[in-house]
C-alpha cells in the first residue's frame, strides 16, 4: 500500500475494524511515520442479468436504484429505506451461487419488496414491468391487492 504523503511503499498496519462491507485499516509509513486510513473490499464475482431476449448485461445498481425511486416517486418513502431495499436485493442475487440470474427473477425480487414498502410505488413498477395495456390489467391487480389485504 503506498504512503498518500510521500509513495513509499513500505506502512504497517496498526488497526483494523471490520465494516459492514469492507475492512478499515489504519496504517503508518516506514519512510515517513504519517498515518493514514485504508479500506479494502472482498471483490465478489460478476453478476450478470440476463434479459427477456437472451442478452447478458452485467448488473447495475444505479438502474436498480432508478427504477425503484420512479415507482416511488412522490411517495412517503425516504430515500434509506429505498438503499436499504436495494442493498437487501443486491446482497440476495450476490449470495447466490449463479453468476446470472434472469430479468424476471428481479423484477419479481423487486415487487415482493415494493409491496411490503408501499403499495401504491408496488403498483406503479408493476404496471410498467408486466406492461399492462389497459384499464383492466390495473383493475385485476388492484384486486388482487386488496384481496391480499382482507385475509392479513
Amino acid at each position: 500500500m503506498k504512503c498518500m504523503y510521500c509513495g513509499c511503499a513500505e506502512s504497517k498496519v496498526i488497526d483494523s475494524r471490520p465494516t459492514d462491507d469492507a475492512i478499515r485499516r489504519r496504517r503508518e509509513c516506514l519512510n515517513c511515520g504519517k498515518r493514514f486510513t485504508t479500506y479494502e473490499k472482498v471483490e465478489a464475482g460478476q453478476l450478470y442479468i440476463i434479459k427477456k431476449d437472451g442478452r447478458r448485461e452485467l448488473f447495475n445498481r444505479e438502474k436498480l436504484k432508478k427504477g425503484i425511486v420512479k415507482a416511488c416517486e412522490k411517495r412517503a418513502v425516504s430515500m434509506d429505506k429505498i438503499d436499504a431495499i436495494i442493498d437487501d436485493i443486491e446482497k440476495q442475487l450476490s449470495s447466490s451461487v449463479e453468476q446470472e440470474v434472469k430479468s424476471q427473477e428481479v423484477g419479481e425480487i423487486i415487487m415482493r419488496k415494493l409491496k411490503e414498502l408501499d403499495e401504491v410505488a408496488y403498483v406503479r413498477f408493476a404496471s410498467v414491468y408486466r406492461h399492462f395495456k389497459d384499464i383492466n390489467s390495473f383493475y385485476i391487480e388492484l384486486s388482487k391487492l386488496m384481496q391480499e389485504g382482507k385475509e392479513a
